[in-house]
């Protein structure tokens, strides 16, 4: 799982909420299964400044995963995502710890690499 910034255009202000860098963007969350690389779900967009936790809760793709583990970036705090371990001061990581996140890296770069796919092709352009 995980959520993109996608520029849209001005006139699309609903969906589209200023970023730092003044273009307008939406916050999009898609499901993908990391073996096949298939889009599971999609939501409806959200403004760009939703923070990813509030629009995983505002989705509704929670129904959509029941008995299924659904990794997501460290954004996703208490959201019942797996999240990768974090570090904490004066604390290095064990090396369990360690391991999980080479692991769920690995994973996750499936789903970024679905992501760069859906932009190449302009799939989300539609979906505003």
């Amino acid at each position: 799982m995980d959520r993109g910034r996608h520029p849209v255009p001005v006139r699309d202000r609903k969906v589209g909420a200023s970023s730092r860098n003044h273009r307008f963007s939406a916050n999009v969350q898609v499901i993908v299964d990391a073996d096949t690389r298939l889009v599971v779900a999609a939501a409806r967009p959200v403004p760009g400044t939703t923070a990813d936790a509030r629009a995983w809760r505002a989705s509704g793709l929670a129904e959509h995963c029941q008995g299924v583990a659904v990794l997501g970036d460290g954004a996703y705090i208490n959201t019942g995502l797996i999240i990768p371990h974090r570090r904490r001061p004066g604390r290095a990581l064990m090396a369990g710890e360690e391991a999980d996140n080479a692991e769920h890296r690995r994973v996750r770069a499936r789903v970024e690499h679905t992501f760069a796919r859906m932009r190449n092709y302009k799939i989300l352009r539609d979906c505003r």
